[in-house]
């Protein structure tokens, strides 16, 4: 277990080298008081353990970007993974001042060693595509397009990034859906059709995570209880599927739900 006395933290993702598990997290610091300022007071923490329970506070790892960024008011939830050439890739959430961390857009940093780490470049790799997700405007109090999971494609065709979004359509309240992207090189990616559909009583499907349960590959996310609709807030009604876009791969599946 992980608490720090000076700070709050929340969420958090893993990389294992081998020998040593690497936890990256959220985190800012408790002087602030109000525990809402975090969000826009916060950096990247790192930890380390053998066992996954006793673990060891590590420096931070990464922080808002000099104005003006992309990056420069926030650095939000993310995941690693090592690429085929064993350098590590950390895919973030950037937000900047000027549409005042309204605007979500995905960035990366890349370690040699999992403690060091050093921004890409200056711009996002990737952000939501006005064709399928919604945007920041007059009428959108903020934009969706944050936790990036990435991981590689299961026929060896490149890499996958699982993005919490809202489609361009779709009931108020009820737009949350699975962004997605692709790459080739982990570096340039190209946003696809979301792989759920809107108006399955979601808002936002935060942190998406896929892993194999038992041979099976599983989709995970959360969803706040003031955000999911009248209908799944009902008794007995959180359990249920989301349903897939259609798949633009009918020869693979690339989205998979059965979530609480």
């Amino acid at each position: 277990m992980l608490r720090l006395e000076d700070s709050w933290v929340w969420d958090f993702w893993l990389a294992d080298d081998g020998r040593t598990y690497h936890m990256y997290f959220l985190k800012a610091r408790r002087s602030l008081g109000d525990p809402a300022l975090r969000h826009f007071n916060v950096t990247i923490g790192h930890a380390t353990s053998h066992d996954l329970i006793r673990w060891a506070e590590a420096a931070d790892v990464l922080a808002p970007a000099a104005s003006p960024a992309f990056d420069d008011i926030a650095t939000w939830t993310g995941s690693v993974i090592r690429g085929p050439d064993d350098t590590w890739f950390m895919f973030y959430t950037g937000c900047t001042n000027i549409e005042h961390g309204l605007k979500q857009r995905i960035g990366l940093a890349t370690s040699a060693d999992l403690y060091t780490w050093h921004k890409h470049a200056a711009s996002p790799v990737l952000e939501s595509d006005s064709r399928w997700y919604e945007q920041l405007g007059p009428q959108v109090h903020d934009e969706a397009w944050r936790d990036p999971w990435v991981f590689p494609d299961p026929a060896g065709d490149g890499w996958h990034m699982l993005v919490t979004a809202r489609a361009s359509h779709g009931a108020v309240g009820q737009q949350g859906v699975l962004g997605h992207a692709r790459s080739r090189d982990l570096v340039r990616w190209e946003a696809q059709p979301p792989l759920s559909r809107p108006d399955t009583g979601f808002w936002h499907l935060e942190v998406p995570q896929v892993e194999l349960v038992a041979g099976r590959p599983v989709l995970m996310f959360s969803c706040l209880p003031e955000q999911l609709s009248v209908q799944r807030r009902r008794p007995g009604n959180r359990r249920g599927s989301l349903q897939r876009a259609p798949n633009p791969r009918p020869d693979r599946a690339v989205a998979y739900a059965r979530v609480p």
